[in-house]
Formats: structure tokens, C-alpha cells, sequence
């Protein structure tokens, strides 16, 4: 699913590509005017299909499933490449609260998925259901909590306690979040300070491993 709070930042990477701005752009894709980038920008609209299919046309290194979901690479000369990524294979709590002292199994590339910086697994039964044997997280480390976007998947380490949830705001209590499990009958909504949360990963994707 497209988080339309990402859109903007992915529009911006590729207005940068060509050193413009946001009214420039928009004529050089063919707008007569710049409102539906900026209604993205506030975060009231997505990008839709007519727009990519216009900033496409427009330059035809730009890849089509990245700009509308965020997966894969930016430009198509570009999808050959790919960093290799740590994997680890211990469970994901264990792993995530000491890091840096943590060794990975090995590395694994994958050339049409960018932004993540680790894969983990995880054996976490609020997050899955009872067919499934543990899920491997490809996780993009924020550098804030300001990066944290309602409704995502995240993981997030509040104070020695490591937890993979949806994120909720609250209305009116701006200071807190509510975590939210796909599993709420054994696991209730969380309310969290935003305060007490030392690190955030956005959950980029999921593989799911199946019991046996």
C-alpha cells in the first residue's frame, strides 16, 4: 500500500534530479499550474497514476513502480545494483537491542528494493497469525522520531523494550502514540510517550515463513 505521507519525498528526489522546483517542474511535465504537487506535499493527495505516467514521459530513467510505491530503485539504470544488506537471523529483539555488537549471518542483495538497511527476523505473534512460523523484516533505520508516519508498520525501541507495531497518533495528545498489533484480540493498543522511544525502523516490507 502507497503512503501518501512518503510521496512528497520521493517527488522531491526526482525534482532534485533535475536541479528544479516544484512550479518549474510542474510545467516541464506539463501542468499549466503547480496545485496537485503541492496538495502532495501537504500530504492530501498521492501520487496518482496520471502523474507518473507524465514525470515518466518526462524522463524515462524514472522507475514507474518506485514513484507510485516506494519499492525498488529511483532509476532504471540503477536496479542492477544493489548494496548487500545484513541479515540476521536471531530473533529480532535480542538482535536490535545490541546491534552493534551483533554479527550478521550473512548478506543477501537485492537490486529492486532500496531504502533498507538490515533484514531481521522475527518470531512476533502480534504482528502474524497462528500459520505463521516467524517473518523476516526489511527495515529502514530513521533518524527520528519526526520520520515516524501514522498508520506504517514500524519497529521501535522504548526503552530496553523492542516492539514491531502500527503506529497511531492521538488526537489532541501530540506527546503520545498509540501501537497497534494485527493481533488485538491476545495483544491491546499500547499508549506510548513519543518521548521514550530511543529508535524507530520503518517496516519497508515483510517476508512471511510458513509452519511446516
Amino acid at each position: 500500500m502507497t503512503n501518501r505521507f512518503n510521496n512528497w519525498e520521493r517527488l522531491v528526489q526526482v525534482i532534485d534530479r533535475w536541479h528544479s522546483n516544484i512550479n518549474k517542474f510542474a510545467r516541464q511535465i506539463g501542468f499549466e499550474r503547480s496545485e496537485n504537487l503541492y496538495h502532495i506535499r501537504k500530504g492530501n493527495f498521492g501520487i496518482s497514476n496520471e502523474l507518473a505516467d507524465r514525470i515518466t514521459a518526462f524522463d524515462r530513467d524514472i522507475d514507474r513502480t518506485w514513484l507510485l510505491s516506494g519499492l525498488g530503485q529511483m532509476l532504471k539504470s540503477d536496479m542492477a545494483i544493489g548494496k548487500p544488506l545484513p541479515f540476521y537471523i536471531e530473533p529480532m529483539e535480542e538482535t536490535l537491542a545490541k546491534l552493534e555488537k551483533q554479527r550478521p549471518k550473512g548478506y543477501i542483495q537485492l537490486p529492486y528494493l532500496s531504502n533498507i538497511d538490515l533484514v531481521i527476523r522475527s518470531f512476533t505473534p502480534a504482528m502474524t497469525d497462528s500459520s505463521t512460523a516467524a517473518t523476516d523484516l526489511f527495515l529502514h533505520k530513521l533518524n527520528g522520531v519526526h520520520e515516524v508516519v501514522q498508520g506504517n508498520e514500524h519497529v521501535l525501541q522504548i526503552g530496553d523494550e523492542i516492539l514491531w507495531r502500527k503506529v497511531r497518533y492521538i488526537r489532541n495528545q501530540p506527546d503520545k502514540w498509540r501501537l497497534v498489533a494485527l493481533n488485538r484480540d491476545e495483544f491491546p493498543d499500547m499508549i506510548v510517550n513519543i518521548a521514550d522511544v530511543k529508535q524507530a525502523w520503518r517496516v519497508i516490507t515483510r517476508m512471511t515463513i510458513l509452519e511446516s
